[in-house]
């Protein structure tokens, strides 16, 4: 946090507290707010899942989708990709510890949203 002092019209003098570019919550947000991203490491707390047990999983998100985000989260340690020596060849994910650490607050938000009043989720649908 860095303070910051400016003068308002009659010249008093207002102090702020600003985040630092990015600050945390933006840094936080940037990894695990992506479309379908909390949902996918949601869906990998059980153990390793194959893409397609997945892509059903994660209704709603296509498969290109799925892949985009797979692929960011594998980049960012999150989430771990492994190819198995099977006929036809199949891929599966795990979540790995750093992912994992994330389930706490996702489980906190999955919460909150389940006590929000039916008229904020309706307001919030594209």
């Amino acid at each position: 946090m860095k303070a910051r002092v400016e003068s308002d019209a009659q010249g008093r003098r207002q102090v702020y507290e600003a985040c630092l570019e990015p600050c945390a919550i933006e840094q936080g947000m940037r990894i695990i707010g992506g479309k379908w991203t909390g949902s996918i490491l949601w869906h990998l707390q059980d153990g390793p899942v194959r893409f397609n047990d997945l892509a059903r999983m994660v209704g709603g998100a296509s498969k290109k989708m799925i892949t985009e985000r797979l692929r960011q989260l594998e980049t960012q340690g999150l989430v771990r990709r492994e190819v198995m020596a099977t006929a036809p060849v199949s891929v599966q994910y795990e979540i790995t510890e750093i992912g994992r650490s994330a389930l706490g607050f996702l489980d906190e938000l999955r919460k909150w949203s389940e006590e929000l009043p039916q008229d904020i989720h309706a307001a919030s649908r594209p």
